[in-house]
């Protein structure tokens, strides 16, 4: 079977389901605004007869029958689906390949980190190279240093690094920590960059411990970094 991701065909389901979904969406809000205006609230009277269930309104059915839908509608295809138009948004805006794509977006979801300072962060360390070393060391995608990974991963080798879905998990865990632990982005970002000692000592001196490198990674991004 031809493989159609990225095609336009593939940008058209994305489409039609979103179309779809708005589509469903405006229905319950139709159905929505024409149940409310058809009440005629009263005063609760103890004699009065009892309200009608939703089983008995037409309208109601529609409305539960609408609402029932979204709430199943995403199916394991339409959240592929979803998925795999982040990834191709991605692979667009950072000129990489869709598998490479797909690499950092699902471990970036899978540990917590918003993709969206995922990908600039790799692409800062390493140029999105699987196999890039730096001079003193740092290993892979995430640029990780031995030691630390093996904070998270006691038995994980110099090889193992140079493997992107164990660099990513590493080094986004190890992201996530951090912000986790200071609270403020920026600050995990230097601590990543410069290490916690370097940082530390700088803010014990009162000196600003900002290389550049947070503003860097970060430009325009004002989230937590954190999905959850």
């Amino acid at each position: 079977m031809k493989n159609l991701r990225g095609t336009y065909v593939h940008r058209g389901d994305v489409e039609r389901f979103k179309r779809r979904m708005r589509a469903t969406m405006m229905a319950i809000g139709l159905v929505t605004t024409a149940v409310m205006a058809s009440q005629h609230w009263a005063p609760l009277d103890a004699d009065a007869a009892p309200l009608p269930s939703l089983s008995s309104r037409p309208e109601l059915r529609l409305l539960s029958a609408r609402i029932a839908q979204v709430r199943t509608g995403f199916s394991p295809a339409d959240h592929q689906l979803e998925r795999w138009s982040s990834i191709f948004g991605y692979s667009r805006r950072y000129r990489v390949d869709d598998v490479l794509a797909a690499k950092v977006y699902d471990a970036a979801v899978a540990t917590g980190i918003d993709p969206e300072l995922a990908f600039p962060l790799v692409r800062i360390e390493s140029g999105f190279i699987p196999t890039a070393v730096s001079p003193v060391g740092a290993l892979g995608l995430t640029q990780l240093m031995l030691p630390t990974a093996r904070a998270y991963e006691r038995h994980v080798t110099r090889e193992d690094l140079l493997t992107p879905e164990v660099n990513l998990r590493i080094g986004f865990s190890y992201l996530r920590d951090l912000i986790r632990e200071h609270g403020s982005v920026p600050l995990a970002l230097l601590v990543y960059n410069r290490g916690p000692a370097a940082v530390e000592l700088d803010r014990e001196l009162g000196v600003d411990p900002s290389n550049g490198y947070e503003r860097v990674v970060l430009r325009s991004y004002r989230g937590t970094g954190l999905l959850d």
